[in-house]
């Protein structure tokens, strides 16, 4: 009885923050710090979390908070640097012009363009961009919506330069050699699949017959290509190079006949394509330099920001071993990354005289807009997933789970994810709020914790897509039925994730 009564109280701030934001319609933002304020508040009253264990514990999330932070923030100011000076608007309009094919259509755009987007902003920007364009194009409102939603699923985890797949690292501690691989592979079904939907959508199952050679080519292009630059150590980039490499097969695939442009309006003067993919380029380059080239690797990450912690113990017993906080290079981080290549960009383009009178003061305005209620949703989750952590009570919730699931945890593994960015909005927030539980849950029940994290955070990339945050972003840009767009994305969610849980089973047990 006792043990029920704990798992009750320590699953309350999360149930509170799925009430909140499902039942109620809460965000993020708001939703956050009720589950944050009821773990503090629970660990010190039940579980025993002294005052050093609570301040600690924020310590180690404000640590956290800033390392995924510093990805999110110049994540979007990449890609507002880039998209202000139009960028983004020439390459969406010039990948129309290839074919008039409503399959061909769909997958360049909805599923690889819009990947491709994922990879560089996220946080809602492939939905809002490519609904408008579907529906000048002459997809139904609903459709217009519902592709790109599906589309960009599979390249989550991987894109907004890989934020959900450091917030993973963090929140377990494993390194991303050992999660990535993996996840890699899990994704890389839900990429095939993604791209089933998507041509689905686009207009049922004559669509999809029609479009699976090149949807099949495709997608090995976009999963083996994040595979490998996954297993390269690149994962800031995984979603954005697989994504450039569907988006290739895509071009090549649609220039085997002649396109019939005579429905598709020419576009008005533009960027040029090439000059359009140079920021991408130069932040590929940046990349490569820092994580393959010794010398300037060592040069960036001399710089780490980080601060040791004691061994801290609750009245109940629950220890955490002493060791340092999530560090953050400052100069070599993958956020810092981000900053250099945008700010490479932002001359190039000034040179050129891209940018419309105002544009730093809309860049800068659209950036805080976009970011800050991300960020508050983001302190307030870590603080209440580490607190719950550090007293104890993410143990008490794992070990409930694996005494009711046993074996069978793995098959619900992506579910749990879901869950995590259906409530949350985030890929990035479930990796926060359900990693460490995930792990725990896997080791207590004897199973493959590696696996766990990688269904977990394939399955928190598919759930993204539904999330209702999202839903309503794309939903407003064409005005399309909310409830209608979310019944649709949620059947393709499901499915996906049913295809997931049962990979992820099937591996466990092969694994055995």
């Amino acid at each position: 009885m006792a043990f029920l009564l704990d798992w009750l109280l320590a699953f309350t701030p999360i149930a509170a923050i799925l009430g909140l934001m499902v039942g109620l319609r809460w965000s993020g933002t708001r939703a956050g710090p009720v589950g944050w304020v009821l773990a503090l508040i629970i660990a010190a009253l039940r579980f025993g979390a002294g005052t050093d264990v609570l301040f600690w514990a924020q310590g180690r999330g404000l640590f956290f908070t800033l390392f995924v932070l510093y990805i999110i923030w110049a994540a979007l100011l990449f890609y507002r640097v880039t998209d202000e000076a139009g960028a983004v608007a020439a390459i969406g309009l010039d990948l129309p012009r290839l074919t008039s094919d409503r399959a061909l259509q769909a997958l360049i755009l909805g599923w690889a363009f819009c990947s491709f987007l994922q990879g560089v902003g996220g946080f809602g920007v492939p939905v809002a961009v490519l609904s408008p364009l579907f529906l000048s194009l002459g997809f139904p409102t609903v459709a217009a919506v519902v592709i790109p939603s599906v589309g960009h699923g599979w390249s989550v985890t991987f894109g907004s330069l890989g934020s959900s797949f450091y917030a993973l690292m963090a929140a377990s501690g494993r390194p991303g050699e050992e999660l990535g691989p993996p996840s890699a592979l899990l994704l890389g079904l839900a990429c095939f699949l993604c791209g089933a939907g998507v041509l689905w959508a686009a207009g049922g199952p004559r669509t999809l017959r029609h479009g699976l050679v090149p949807m099949l080519l495709i997608g090995t292009a976009m999963a083996g290509v994040q595979y490998l630059v996954v297993r390269a150590r690149m994962w800031a980039i995984g979603g954005l190079c697989g994504s450039l490499a569907g988006i290739a097969v895509g071009v090549v695939w649609a220039r085997r006949r002649r396109p019939d442009l005579s429905t598709i309006p020419d576009p008005p003067a533009r960027m040029p394509l090439i000059w359009a993919l140079v920021p991408y380029g130069i932040l590929i380059a940046m990349i490569f330099a820092a994580q393959l080239l010794p010398p300037v690797e060592d040069a960036l990450n001399r710089v780490m920001l980080r601060v040791a912690v004691p061994e801290l113990a609750t009245a109940r017993g629950w220890r955490t071993p002493a060791g340092f906080t999530t560090g953050i290079s400052v100069f070599g981080h993958a956020g810092a990354l981000l900053v250099y290549a945008s700010l490479l960009t932002a001359v190039l383009y000034a040179r050129q005289r891209r940018y419309r009178p105002g544009a730093l003061r809309r860049i800068g305005r659209d950036v805080l807009r976009r970011a800050l209620p991300a960020t508050i949703g983001i302190i307030t989750m870590v603080g209440m997933a580490v607190t719950m952590e550090h007293a104890g009570m993410t143990y008490i919730l794992a070990e409930g789970v694996s005494r009711l699931a046993g074996r069978a945890l793995l098959l619900a593994s992506p579910f749990i994810g879901a869950l995590g960015a259906f409530m949350t909005g985030s890929n990035t927030n479930s990796n926060v709020v359900f990693g460490a539980f995930q792990q725990q849950a896997a080791t207590l029940a004897g199973l493959n914790p590696i696996l766990a994290l990688a269904a977990q955070t394939a399955g928190a990339a598919v759930g993204s897509t539904f999330a209702p945050a999202k839903i309503i972003v794309g939903c407003a840009t064409v005005r399309a039925s909310e409830s209608q767009t979310m019944r649709k994305v949620v059947t393709y969610g499901v499915v996906i994730l049913t295809a997931l849980a049962l990979a992820t089973g099937l591996w466990g047990w092969l694994g055995k």
